[in-house]
């Protein structure tokens, strides 16, 4: 791959299996723990950067980086205009709406007042209104956990991949609101100057992921999101 992309890439769980999956497409020979130091890695076929995930969007929208990876969930609550190219089907996880044992939430009974605890507050009025409820949002930025438990809310709505935590914490899933993997990204202009460049680092994602060339076992997840112009 030609071009010498700048690509953004999320510090935190996503991290190593993106540069699994950059290496195995060849788009870029990257050591982990030397970017970890770094923070940002010229390579002979790009420059890639570590950013937090939330940062990821912001990179890319505003022509600092050409592409991003990030997950699904970061860009439910981002207002920057990014392009979703590829779904890269690892760090799947999903959005649910959860309440404590015994709720009458659980048994599909909803109160007229109803508060839920989330830390993503988009993505959850975007479910509450698909379904018609009228709910009060408490953004948290901590664990949304502790929240009915404390008489804050009601129930939450979180991400899950296991569902481990919520069951340590007698929280009982009652809905699921929407699901998320990681995501290729990149910004129009860049898709515009540099399209050559960019569909390849797309093709040779896609491919690879097809493929399942990468050594970390994630299992694919569906998403909806904006397609390249």
């Amino acid at each position: 791959m030609n071009g010498g992309l700048r690509i953004a890439l999320p510090a935190g769980a996503l991290f190593e299996d993106a540069c699994r999956l950059l290496v195995a497409a060849g788009v870029a020979e990257i050591d982990p723990a030397r970017l970890d130091r770094q923070l940002s890695l010229v390579t002979r076929l790009a420059t890639v950067v570590k950013v937090r995930p939330t940062d990821v969007p912001v990179y890319v929208e505003m022509g600092a980086c050409d592409a991003g990876i990030v997950g699904k969930d970061i860009l439910w609550e981002s207002p920057r205009d990014c392009y979703e190219l590829v779904d890269l089907r690892f760090g799947a996880c999903r959005l649910v709406l959860a309440a404590p044992e015994g709720s009458p939430l659980t048994r599909g009974s909803f109160p007229r007042s109803l508060r839920a605890a989330t830390k993503y507050p988009v993505a959850a009025r975007r479910y509450f209104d698909s379904v018609g409820l009228a709910v009060e949002l408490i953004k948290l930025h901590g664990s949304v956990e502790l929240a009915p438990a404390m008489g804050l809310a009601d129930c939450v709505v979180d991400i899950t991949a296991t569902g481990r935590t919520l069951t340590a914490n007698h929280l009982v899933e009652v809905a699921e609101a929407g699901r998320s993997t990681a995501r290729l990204i990149s910004n129009q202009a860049s898709l515009k100057t540099r399209s050559g460049a960019v569909n390849q680092l797309a093709a040779a994602l896609r491919r690879t992921v097809t493929d399942g060339e990468v050594s970390s076992g994630s299992p694919p997840s569906a998403g909806r999101g904006r397609s390249a112009p």
